[in-house]
């Protein structure tokens, strides 16, 4: 796991940009989860990006806004990955989101689209874990 108040390490730069990409997803969220949320947007959003969430206006700016009145209100979130998939220019992290300690948290999916070193697209989705499940798999 890249600790999330450094850079990624040199070591870890991979020679594939679908690697690279992959890294800087998940310190992206990373750096959000820790409520440095302005870093994580200059450091890897374009600045004219879009996104997809719908209780949000258009606009990197806007999202923003919203990602550190999230972490306003729940200071404690943690999310934890559990998959990251890369093909192309797309990224996708799987995650586990914890709001608040003591909750069952969600299912969350981050979807990024690359060009460079910046995403210019993102999508999120997300599925509240329930209390009991019929699975015994779990939802992770």
């Amino acid at each position: 796991m890249l600790n999330s108040k450094k850079n990624p390490p040199e070591t870890m730069r991979a020679e594939n940009p679908v690697d690279d990409h992959k890294q800087a997803a998940v310190h992206f969220l990373k750096l959000v989860e820790t409520g440095q949320i302005e870093e994580a947007y200059q450091r890897y959003a374009a600045v004219n990006g879009k996104h997809h969430n719908p209780y949000f206006r258009a606009g990197f700016p806007a999202l923003q806004k919203g990602k550190q009145a999230n972490h306003d209100q729940f200071p404690n979130m943690r999310l934890t990955v559990k998959n990251v998939i890369g093909v192309g220019d797309l990224v996708a992290v799987h995650s586990q989101v914890v709001q608040s300690p003591g909750e069952q948290g969600m299912a969350a999916v981050h979807i990024f689209r690359f060009e460079g070193d910046k995403f210019v697209e993102f999508w999120d989705c997300g599925e509240p874990a329930p209390a009991e499940s019929q699975n015994e798999d779990g939802m992770f």
